[in-house]
């Protein structure tokens, strides 16, 4: 994932391409068009929060937020291949302990001001600020000055509140000239460089700081698409920026359609109505009845994405970890990925996915192996009463395989377990931010880079930004951090200390691994040069009106 030593023209690559490229037939029996006049319809849903980078960690949001921002680096969609988008040149130390920035000049954003270095050190000490309540805060932990900005909440839910931070400005970040800076992190963080290319890193503009309501109302970006206009919950709009310096998109406007569940959207595709969906319904998976339904109008690829049950860990009912074990060797991984998924989903050993730098088979041990017998007698052991709740949002399409999880479980643990839905993703979101949930719940994971470590810091560390179980354990969180040094040095060796800590998490349990998210989609006979990313997005950039 990372490499100690400079970062200029060139690209760190994945061990394999993790997309797959598709052709759309040429032509359409309805209305026609081209890449300049018309108008593309891609399946989406609701963002969780307003579309500020800082604040944009789900799936929904983000592919909005690649489209409208640019940030120094971005990720072959094929190749998933680091490439320096905004950036003319990164240099990190030897030691791993500096990292040195030079911007392209003359790129703009979308109200015509220049993006300058002053653009990356503010967005930056913005989002790492706990004032400005980021979900990406933790991203920046490595930077000096990042305990100065960034205070915790010491009882969280209950009435003391945090300490105001000591300054606005992270020491570690440091302006040389209008077109470059410079980083400094406490320890040795090579890492950092292949982070670079996450929404999070983007740019803010000037406007942004002046008035902060007016950009959540109409965002404004440095990237490939500008924002037009927006309905909430039902579509958002987008229009190529022609002035973008970067690779342009051949198509002129895009908008995401949030009013539609799965099965109406791949209906929609199906009559040529929506002309892009990244997920096909679970009822069309059945004997792959959407490649028949759709013909070569249809693709399938890996994703850098995992499929988890977590388990809030601020309710005290799920505090045993024998009861979390058992849950997870009640269930029957590969069953469900043949009965639900029709063999599109294949079922994970560990906390990470196949073919990632650093990943390492079997990482979760026994605990990760169907197994009901040793599940009933930790259960047994556990003491857990009540009956057992699965949780998730009903327009996901994850009904399907969370009932039959739970009819595994209810076989295995004798005890009633139900699916609970929630009506929509964001709904689900807002529960998961508010530490609300009082039932285990469905939980994913797209990776944002390509490394075993992005599997682990941003979800099992205490307070990682996505950790949404409120999981911490003081030895996980040394022995990711001793990783996270190791790699400027030995990156086998950051990775066997990374290996150790998936087994130390995997002891305690604080999700259950279920599989690896492949990836099934389609799109409408109106599109040619179909590609979607390892992030399951539709690649914007290279899709065209054929």
């Amino acid at each position: 994932m990372r490499k100690g030593r400079a970062l200029s023209l060139i690209a760190l690559p994945v061990s394999v391409a993790l997309a797959v490229a598709g052709c759309g037939g040429g032509g359409n029996s309805g209305s026609g068009g081209d890449n300049e006049s018309t108008e593309i319809t891609v399946h989406g849903t609701e963002p969780e929060n307003p579309l500020v980078p800082g604040n944009t960690t789900e799936a929904g949001g983000s592919k909005i937020i690649d489209a409208l921002f640019t940030g120094l680096t971005e990720y072959d969609s094929v190749t998933y291949e680091t490439k320096l988008a905004n950036a003319e040149k990164i240099d990190v130390s030897p030691d791993g302990k500096k990292m040195t920035v030079v911007l392209k000049k003359g790129w703009k954003f979308h109200d015509n001001t220049e993006v300058k270095a002053d653009n990356y050190i503010n967005a930056w000490n913005y989002t790492a600020n706990s004032k400005s309540g980021q979900q990406g805060a933790s991203f920046f932990e490595p930077v000096v000055g990042y305990e100065d900005v960034h205070t915790t909440d010491p009882d969280e839910n209950g009435p003391q509140k945090a300490p105001e931070p000591k300054t606005d400005k992270m020491s570690g970040l440091k302006k040389v000239d209008d077109y470059q800076f410079t980083v400094d992190f406490t320890k040795s963080h090579a890492v950092f460089q292949k982070k670079l290319g996450y929404g999070v890193f983007s740019p803010l503009p000037d406007s942004f700081f002046k008035d902060p309501k007016a950009f959540e109302d109409k965002p404004v970006g440095n990237g490939p698409f500008k924002f037009v206009s927006r309905l909430p919950s039902q579509e958002l709009k987008v229009e190529r920026f022609d002035a973008f310096l970067g690779q342009k998109p051949k198509v002129k406007k895009v908008k995401f359609d949030f009013g539609k569940d799965l099965e109406a959207g791949y209906a929609a595709v199906r009559s040529n109505e929506l002309d892009f969906i990244d997920t096909i319904a679970p009822s069309k998976l059945v004997s792959n009845l959407y490649k028949t339904e759709l013909k070569d109008r249809s693709g399938s690829g890996d994703l850098m994405s995992i499929q988890i049950i977590v388990f809030p860990l601020y309710d005290k009912k799920f505090a045993n970890p024998d009861f979390r074990k058992a849950i997870s060797m009640a269930i029957n991984r590969q069953e469900i990925t043949e009965k639900v998924f029709a063999g599109n989903r294949k079922p994970v050993k560990g906390y990470g996915v196949p073919n990632l730098p650093g990943w390492t088979d079997g990482g979760c041990g026994e605990f990760c192996e169907y197994n009901p017998q040793k599940a009933k007698e930790l259960f047994d052991k556990s003491g857990y009463q009540g009956p057992i709740e699965i949780t998730s949002n009903a327009d996901g399409g994850h009904r399907e395989w969370a009932t039959a999880a739970c009819g595994q479980i209810r076989n295995a643990l004798g005890r009633e377990c139900n699916f609970v839905p929630v009506q929509t993703f964001g709904e689900m979101r807002q529960k998961t931010n508010a530490h609300s949930h009082n039932a285990i719940y469905r939980g994913g994971w797209i990776a944002d880079y390509p490394d075993i470590e992005n599997f682990l810091n941003p979800l099992y560390k205490s307070g990682g930004s996505s950790n949404d179980g409120n999981y911490s354990n003081r030895a996980v969180d040394e022995k990711l951090s001793q990783a996270d040094v190791a790699f400027a040095t030995s990156p086998p060796e950051a990775y066997r200390l990374y290996h150790e800590a998936e087994g130390m998490i995997a002891k305690d349990m604080p999700a259950v691994p279920l599989w690896n998210t492949t990836t099934q989609y389609g799109w409408s006979k109106r599109l040619k040069n179909v590609r979607i990313t390892p992030q399951r997005e539709l690649d914007l950039i290279n899709v065209e009106v054929g």
